[in-house]
């Protein structure tokens, strides 16, 4: 009986040791520390989790206060250096809290805004104790810094700053690509800026897309047709095929911002047999050639012999068109 006595006692000394190193851990040892702010952040979330309206949002602005605070405080106690500079690692933490607070919203809380200014807030958040002097926070006062330590928090704001610009830079041209897909078929090769991660696709695929639809639009309008009419409509070729390319850009581009840098031009140029219409889709937005490019689908139109006339003997045009199209750097081909 004393044995079991002896090992429920033990039992209840070991919880309540358990109890009070846990109670020792999270209790701060004075009222003013980093700990109460953070404690207060959790508190005002908790909080605003049951209020609504505009006192919902007061007091997760609140929280999120408290945990800059508290985040900043116990990251600068004892700070860890980041290789190579004066900034501390906690200042990163802080910064990027910041940022989140500043630029994230509740569906992405890491937005692109949220990156760029992130280096930039800490080099501010490591420059600051510069400017104050004093101990614990209750005694702080603005002070101008020593000259050795200005140098070294311009250093720190410039380099933090271009980093901000680049990272900015990445995510423009990302928007660019994704806006603007035919930028893709531009060699990269040669540039200081940009990158690419992932295997070049040699050509764009929205001029290709553009001649593919009108292709059959001109077989409809001038295939089986009197050869006088064919001819006509090769002498207003500029009229005709603009129509038809500025329908088939806003019917296939419509949600694309490319729609207004794509053209369509003919090239009719007489032959032996008749005539050979090139169709174009020209590209007209930034190009790393300063040429640009183009896409080129070429049409044989002839007039249909003897065997082929139809019943009142009246001419008619075939039309026979490639099977691809062309891709092209360079400005095209001069109108005759």
């Amino acid at each position: 009986m004393d044995s079991l006595f002896k090992d429920v006692l033990g039992i209840f000394k070991f919880i309540q040791g358990l109890f009070a190193g846990v109670q020792k851990l999270f209790t701060p040892p004075k009222a003013y520390s980093w700990q109460t702010f953070i404690y207060l952040s959790l508190f005002s979330w908790g909080i605003s989790y049951f209020a609504v309206g505009y006192i919902k949002d007061t007091i997760a602005f609140c929280g999120w206060l408290f945990l800059v605070a508290g985040t900043a405080w116990y990251t600068t106690d004892d700070p860890l250096r980041f290789p190579g500079t004066f900034m501390p690692i906690g200042a990163i933490i802080t910064g990027f809290l910041v940022s989140v607070f500043a630029f994230g919203h509740q569906e992405n809380v890491l937005t692109s805004n949220t990156i760029v200014i992130w280096p930039t807030i800490a080099a501010i958040v490591t420059a600051l104790p510069n400017f104050f002097e004093g101990t614990g926070g209750t005694s702080a006062k603005a002070k101008l810094p020593k000259l050795q330590d200005r140098q070294k928090v311009v250093v720190l704001l410039g380099w933090c700053m271009l980093i901000s610009c680049w990272i900015q830079f990445y995510f423009v041209i990302d928007k660019w690509l994704k806006e603007y897909p035919s930028l893709r078929a531009d060699n990269f090769e040669k540039s200081a800026f940009v990158i690419r991660l992932e295997p070049p696709t040699p050509q764009p695929k929205n001029g290709d897309l553009i001649l593919n639809k009108i292709q059959p639009l001109v077989n409809q309008q001038i295939g089986n047709r009197p050869w006088s009419e064919v001819e006509k409509w090769l002498l207003e070729a500029d009229q005709q095929l603009g129509n038809l390319g500025r329908r088939t850009i806003e019917s296939n581009l419509n949600k694309s911002k490319e729609k207004l840098l794509w053209r369509v031009e003919p090239r009719v140029v007489n032959i032996k047999s008749g005539y050979r219409l090139d169709i174009l889709t020209i590209w007209g937005g930034p190009s790393a050639d300063a040429q640009g490019y183009y896409w080129r689908k070429s049409c044989l139109i002839q007039p249909s012999n003897p065997s082929q006339q139809t019943e009142n003997k009246t001419t008619v045009a075939k039309v026979a068109c490639d099977r691809t199209s062309t891709f092209i750097v360079g400005s095209p081909p001069a109108q005759q």
